[in-house]
């Protein structure tokens, strides 16, 4: 897993694991960032992270997005054999 903050523009990732305070990750979680959430990378600007999550725009402060771990979908994929249900990397 990385930061979100080494993904690059137009990547897609799934998030693997929050930190930071409790305070921190619930604001995380009220915005969509859940452990196996899909997330595009829009733009990376003046210090913020652009993205889509859950059907929804989100620009999060780089001192946030060091705290979400993410993994490429392709790791993801190789990584666990598909369970029924199981989120895919779509794009």
């Amino acid at each position: 897993m990385m930061p979100l903050t080494l993904t690059s523009t137009g990547e897609k990732v799934l998030v693997g694991k929050i930190g930071g305070r409790d305070s921190v990750q619930g604001m995380l979680e009220r915005l969509g960032f859940v452990v196996g959430a899909e997330v595009y990378v829009i733009a990376q600007t003046a210090g913020n992270i652009v993205v889509n999550i859950r059907e929804s725009r989100v620009a999060v402060s780089r001192e946030a997005a060091c705290r979400i771990l993410v993994t490429h979908c392709e790791e993801e994929r190789l990584r666990a054999p598909k369970a029924q249900g199981a989120k895919t990397c779509t794009l």
